[in-house]
């Protein structure tokens, strides 16, 4: 069985890959900045900022896997902040470039995270791999990101990078948020409730990386969504829905959200309509095609 190493292993996606590789009986190690005596793989350290890695990291590794970067919705996108979520992605792409360079062979498969941010907000326009970039901080963000990444594909080390949509789990990330005043009766949407979001169960976007591991024929960008995605109101009805609970649905306003989060309010309002035709042609089969699907699994994990 092959051996990955995994920089962000300890983040929301990470975190669950390890596991699944695990159970597939995989070996795992991360890659971190800060050691921690809890850690429960193998840790080495390392910081792309200054070329360092601890070399023991590299042994016996065939699969890097990269899921580092600032979270995009960690703080106000100050121009430090948007400097930050550029470079942390950048660097630490260009760095693992010149690792694999430096592994005299032995590392045979680069998996990496984009996002669907690169098409930025389209209305109820279906986006595939081959539509153009949008307009504005995530589209131009995200673009700098795969600029990077191609330099990766230079090396000839198979390389595949998802444009990850939005991760649903109740560990981490919109959905936990979501649930916090689910659970006291409210519910809410953003501006008119009708943007596309486009959206995947954790358990397949890990599930991606293991298929893209295992299938050496996947090359290239990949859209990493649920085939149907939802709109934002329609989110909140099925986990309404799901949950049995009644909830006080009520808007937000475009502008508020504006006032509060500035440019930052893109991550909610942008309507981003994805198709994930392209996995589904290579052979990628979803365990969770639909939203209530999956709602369903992971509040139940929950309970």
């Amino acid at each position: 069985m092959k051996n990955a190493l995994i920089a962000g292993g300890t983040g929301l996606i990470g975190t669950r890959l390890s596991q699944l590789l695990t159970e597939r009986g995989y070996g795992v190690a991360h890659l971190s900045r800060k050691s921690s005596p809890k850690a429960t793989f193998p840790t080495f350290s390392w910081d792309p900022s200054r070329r360092q890695i601890d070399p023991e990291a590299l042994q016996n590794v065939s699969v890097l896997i990269n899921l580092a970067g600032a979270g995009i919705a960690d703080g106000r996108w100050t121009d430090r902040r948007k400097e930050l979520i550029i470079r942390s992605r950048v660097e630490s792409t260009l760095f693992l470039k010149e690792t694999i360079e430096g592994s005299a062979g032995q590392i045979d498969t680069y998996l990496c995270t984009s996002a669907i941010g690169y098409y930025g907000s389209r209305g109820d326009e279906w986006l595939t791999e081959d539509s153009k970039p949008g307009k504005g901080f995530l589209p131009q963000s995200t673009q700098q990101w795969e600029k990077a990444i191609d330099e990766v594909r230079t090396t000839g080390v198979r390389t595949v990078a998802f444009r990850t949509g939005i991760v649903l789990s109740t560990h981490g990330g919109a959905l936990e948020k979501i649930l916090l005043p689910a659970r006291a009766g409210a519910g809410t949407y953003f501006g008119d409730g009708r943007q596309w979001y486009s959206w995947i169960h954790i358990d397949d976007l890990c599930r991606l990386f293991i298929y893209a591991m295992e299938q050496e024929a996947l090359a290239g960008t990949y859209n990493a969504v649920a085939p149907q995605p939802v709109t934002n109101r329609g989110l909140m009805e099925a986990l309404q829905e799901v949950s049995g609970r009644w909830m006080a649905l009520f808007p937000i306003p475009a502008f508020s959200l504006r006032l509060i989060f500035g440019e930052m309010a893109d991550t909610i309002l942008d309507s981003t309509r994805v198709a994930a035709g392209k996995v589904q042609k290579a052979g990628f089969s979803f365990q969770y095609p639909e939203v209530k699907g999956a709602l369903a699994d992971l509040l139940e994990r929950k309970a």
